[in-house]
């Protein structure tokens, strides 16, 4: 065998299990069409947390006096600087992993990776030149690219994904975005908080539909103060791009709407990338598009590995790279266990910013817990007044009988950095009394989870 594993893919799972699997002593080699970090680093997470940065400091900007400070002049986004400064970071970001592939010794194949035999695959490069390689394992880690509907075939000017959403030539006046979970809401934040006139259109009752109800309708006032359009119960039906102004007619509750719109956004979801990678050729198993695998995220044909967006489970980097971690750890014999899928964090960047963990407290009724529900809101937090940052709650739910923290759900300001606590909190199956009775500092925005535990039991000092 030429390595002892071959990884397709570089993003946040392909890089993550080929620098695990080195430090475990084996020959690794990943191969990648585009630059080291797969969308994550390049023209997902990284770019547009950069994005989101400027949109936020613009909006401090905005409310200096609040402050108390004087800033003179008319301020103005650069939207040429916004993006080149997101581009920048984002290949910072990619020359890291560069980096560690030198450090680890991980051989880089530029090129479109596909299976042709259960320990073997052939490589393309932009030649169109053919090579083969063996490895004893082999990992799929291809991820997924924007989804597109028959109604919402995106050309890449007008009417787009993610991807061109980051490299726009010039802000546009008017954008209608399709869809608000984590990459449509934060990407109508930012427009919006810039100057575009943003209308969010989203099919279900309310937006990112997957977040805790009072979470949701929280983001929804947030929004709405800035000024967005908000239209829930509602579907993007047609694109008319004939004319200077796309015509975007919106199927509603009330009747049919025509919004125009200088661009529109497609963020109804992702689809994976699993075609054209020799799955056929192999006889792997696929069900629902995605990649069957155990576990330890074994296919059905020994040797053959997958991991991230083309696997059951959340689309999200750090599963991805959770899940690498613990391919080739049982790859390698390690004594490993499998991933808890209900203990995820999720995280929303816009502002407020939105994170969670575990069960809704509509899905805990659903299942039959008896439940006690705590929630601190931030207007009663002294960080959060002293900093400007009152928007929004922490809400906790516990199940009566033991005391167990059954979930987590938080809208405010750096909560996706407080989150962390729960993941770890859950993780060692920690219960109410040792979360309200475990000192946090203060004042901190932190404090609000103890707060919204002792809320849970008539303990709560502070509202």
């Amino acid at each position: 065998m030429d390595y002892d594993l071959i990884i397709i893919g570089s993003g946040p799972g392909g890089y993550v299990a080929a620098i695990r699997a080195s430090q475990l002593k084996m020959k690794v080699a990943v191969i990648e069409k585009e630059e080291l970090g797969g969308i994550c680093l390049n023209w997902g997470c990284i770019p547009t947390k950069s994005l989101l940065k400027s949109a936020q400091v613009y909006e401090y900007l905005n409310h200096a006096s609040d402050y108390g400070i004087k800033v003179e002049g008319e301020i103005k986004p650069d939207f040429d600087t916004i993006i080149s400064r997101s581009r920048n970071v984002a290949e910072g970001m990619s020359k890291g992993i560069n980096f560690l592939f030198r450090k680890n010794n991980i051989e880089h194949i530029r090129g479109f990776g596909r299976l042709s035999g259960s320990n073997s695959v052939e490589v393309e490069d932009a030649g169109g030149n053919l090579k083969s390689y063996t490895a004893a394992n082999i990992i799929l880690a291809t991820g997924a690219r924007s989804k597109e509907l028959p109604n919402l075939k995106q050309d890449g000017k007008r009417l787009i994904g993610y991807r061109e959403a980051m490299t726009l030539e010039r802000q546009p006046t008017s954008m209608v975005v399709a869809g608000s979970g984590a990459i449509g809401s934060e990407f109508a934040y930012f427009y919006q908080t810039i100057g575009t006139d943003v209308t969010l259109v989203e099919f279900l009752p309310r937006i990112v539909p997957n977040e805790d109800e009072e979470v949701s309708r929280q983001l929804e006032r947030s929004f709405k103060k800035l000024r967005m359009k908000v239209m829930t119960s509602s579907s993007v039906e047609e694109v008319d791009t004939s004319e200077d102004k796309c015509r975007v007619r919106i199927k509603t509750p009330k009747g049919e709407e025509i919004v125009e719109a200088e661009i529109v956004l497609s963020a109804v979801g992702v689809t994976t990338n699993i075609g054209g990678i020799g799955l056929d050729k192999t006889g792997v198993r696929i069900e629902k598009e995605k990649v069957v695998v155990d576990d330890f995220y074994r296919s059905s044909v020994p040797g053959i590995h997958a991991i991230g967006d083309i696997v059951h489970g959340p689309a999200l980097a750090h599963v991805a790279s959770a899940e690498g971690i613990i391919c080739v750890e049982k790859m390698a014999g390690l004594d490993t266990d499998p991933l808890d899928y209900k203990n995820i964090p999720s995280c929303i960047y816009t502002n407020p910013e939105i994170a969670s963990c575990g069960m809704t407290e509509a899905a805990a009724r659903e299942a039959g817990f008896d439940i006690k529900v705590g929630k601190f809101p931030f207007t009663a937090s002294g960080k959060g007044s002293a900093s400007g940052s009152k928007e929004g709650f922490v809400k906790l739910i516990f199940d009566t009988a033991y005391g167990e923290l059954l979930g987590a759900h938080m809208i405010g300001a750096n909560v996706t950095e407080m989150i962390a606590e729960i993941v770890v909190a859950r993780k060692l199956e920690t219960t109410a009394y040792e979360i309200i009775k475990s000192v946090h500092p203060h004042p901190t925005m932190s404090e609000a989870i103890m707060e919204a535990a002792a809320a849970a039991y008539g303990e709560v000092i502070h509202i």
